[in-house]
């Protein structure tokens, strides 16, 4: 029976396409919320009501998808909200398999990107017939009939049958909060989009008689009642109190357990109810041992569902303990237990990551979907007080038919026309393949086939080369075999000798050998990366150098030459530009780069025994 009393819709898209504006927009005008409720909500910090995470707030971007319910006359809506990014391409793939129909938003200007193709494969993969909302139709630049094109071609392209390329078509800005099916009649509110979910997505095809079957999705942990698993129930009800049987996705093995709680999406928040039917989405209390995958069945019933299946990562990054001379003077310095069991509490929620021990002791290898993946999981940890060093990411490669092979990304930038020729140029030499490149006005629109490898670094490179202008975006597209040498960092590294603080008289000095990373009166240490030489060398300098009293004075002694100021590496910047013998040094209050070895003998020692 179908179940015409609720629907279960995500809303997909590419980063920055507006999709967590528009929802927030559903949101208010879904007439569930005071305005005063909602401006309470947002705090003031983003403007955004379900980027709640601190970071999400701070990147612009959605990290985590998120539940809410709302009504729309006697339907209950489950609104799913999902990330962007490619690199958190593992909560798209597992929440599109809780929902019965989605919006897949796509920008009036920038048309179809690379996650734009990602999410479509996978919601084509999971059975849905996909709404199309082109966003930001008040964009001076929009081009609305040709992004229509677009997005059927992709259809095509993607295999979609005749009826799903047959898909409904609504115009939207997310940011003004209108919509409309028809771009003749002026848009005056959001209305279309809630006659759409009641009218476009199919309600959940369910049998309530049949055993419990509910599939974990995702889980969260409350210091109060512990672990909370969420999912849909696909078959059968699930009660409080009820005893179950859990069948683990990983070997198939059962273990039984009861349900301590039960909660429904009200809102954005949840609400604790006795009972949820087949084809809603829940939260479970008290199943502690529940991972995401495993499925919760009837007592004596159980009855495994499919297995959720997550593509593989592409990137491993090394964490080990921070060893530095500074290290506690920030923050707390983990230990090799506290690393791998910070690790391991990260494994239950973070389906795409992977983690395995080092050859060393201290060391642990994780893997990730991509820089950034990897990159929230680093600066989480540092905001709560860790302390901890990363190595250089290196991609995974695989063994295919004897062959090795690495993974090539699809990647696609928009630069002035004027930098076009700085962007290919980048690119080429990076072992990149051109496939489109097109002339939208004043900018150049290119697309191209490009080595995950060659991607690391590549962005600071190319914000330098067109002055900041360029818009980059890549998605994973498959493995081939493993071309020859990327060209690596051109320059050399000025380290520091001394363990000290440094001092604007050795700075000047040290001006003309190179671009200098700290300031006066900054706190270094021996092995440190303190600049970047002007050769390809690496050239071991004192920063620390004191200018030597005496009484005598000469005719230039008091003039003073102006220090040009530090280069300021952000977390993502430091961790594409170290090479493969350095380390980024992560606390809560600053991000250093390393020697692996900090002794200057022991790295001279390393490079023999390498050679």
């Amino acid at each position: 029976m179908k179940r015409t009393d609720i629907r279960n819709v995500a809303v997909i898209a590419h980063v920055d396409h507006g999709k967590t504006t528009l929802v927030d927009q559903m949101l208010r005008q879904s007439g569930l919320f005071r305005s005063e409720e909602l401006d309470k909500l947002v705090g003031g910090q983003h403007g955004l009501i379900m980027d709640s995470n601190d970071q999400e707030r701070e990147r612009g971007i959605t990290i985590l998808a998120k539940n809410c319910g709302i009504r729309i006359g006697d339907v209950k809506v489950n609104l799913i909200d999902t990330p962007g990014h490619a690199d958190f391409g593992g909560e798209v793939e597992r929440i599109l398999k809780m929902a019965d129909g989605a919006f897949v938003l796509v920008d009036a200007a920038e048309g179809p990107l690379p996650q734009t193709r990602f999410v479509l494969r996978k919601a084509f993969a999971c059975g849905l017939r996909p709404i199309v909302i082109i966003n930001k139709i008040d964009r001076p630049d929009a081009r609305i009939d040709e992004i229509h094109s677009q997005m059927f071609d992709l259809f095509i392209e993607l295999g979609a049958d005749e009826e799903t390329t047959n898909f409904p078509v609504i115009y939207a800005s997310g940011r003004a909060g209108i919509a409309t099916t028809d771009m003749a009649v002026p848009p005056k509110d959001l209305k279309p989009l809630f006659d759409a979910i009641l009218e476009k997505v199919p309600p959940p095809d369910v049998d309530q008689d049949a055993p419990l079957q509910m599939q974990v999705m995702a889980l969260q942990y409350s210091e109060f009642v512990g672990k909370i698993a969420i999912g849909r129930v696909f078959a059968g009800k699930i009660r409080k109190n009820q005893k179950v049987t859990v069948v683990r996705q990983k070997d198939g093995t059962t273990f039984p357990d009861t349900v301590v709680q039960l909660q429904e999406f009200e809102r954005l928040a949840r609400k604790e109810i006795e009972e949820v039917r087949a084809g809603d989405v829940c939260a479970v209390v008290g199943i502690d041992d529940a991972e995401i995958g495993d499925t919760i069945c009837e007592f004596d019933k159980p009855s495994q569902l499919p297995a959720l299946s997550i593509d593989e990562p592409t990137l491993d990054m090394v964490f080990r303990v921070n060893d530095s001379p500074f290290a506690g003077q920030h923050g707390k310095p983990l230990t090799s237990r506290e690393l791998r069991d910070r690790l391991d509490k990260e494994l239950h929620h973070n389906v795409a990551l992977r983690v395995r021990p080092s050859d060393r002791e201290s060391e642990f290898i994780v893997s990730g979907r991509g820089l950034l993946h990897l990159g929230v999981l680093i600066e989480t940890m540092r905001r709560e007080g860790a302390e901890l060093a990363v190595g250089k990411p290196r991609v995974i490669t695989k063994e295919i038919d004897g062959k090795t092979n690495e993974p090539v990304e699809y990647l696609v930038v928009e630069a002035p026309n004027e930098h076009s020729n700085s962007v290919m140029r980048l690119v080429l030499e990076r072992y990149g393949e051109c496939q489109k490149m097109e002339n939208h006005g004043s900018s150049t629109h290119m697309e191209f086939y490009i080595p995950a490898r060659s991607l690391i670094g590549l962005r600071t490179r190319m914000l330098t080369a067109t002055q900041g202008t360029a818009i980059m975006h890549h998605n994973f597209h498959e493995y081939r075999p493993i071309k020859a040498g990327i060209p690596g960092r051109a320059a050399g590294v000025l380290i520091s000798s001394e363990t000290a603080k440094a001092t604007a008289y050795a700075i000047e000095s040290l001006q003309e050998r190179g671009s200098l990373f700290v300031a006066p009166m900054e706190p270094v240490y021996a092995g440190q990366l303190v600049g970047e030489h002007c050769r390809d060398n690496d050239l071991t300098v004192n920063v620390t150098r004191e200018k030597a009293l005496t009484n005598m004075r000469s005719a230039g002694a008091d003039k003073v030459s102006p220090l040009k100021p530090p280069v300021d590496f952000s977390m993502e910047m430091a961790l594409e530009y170290i090479e493969d013998d350095e380390l980024v040094e992560i606390t809560p209050d600053a991000i250093r780069m390393r020697k692996i070895y900090l002794r200057e003998a022991d790295r001279k020692k390393f490079d023999r025994h390498r050679n």
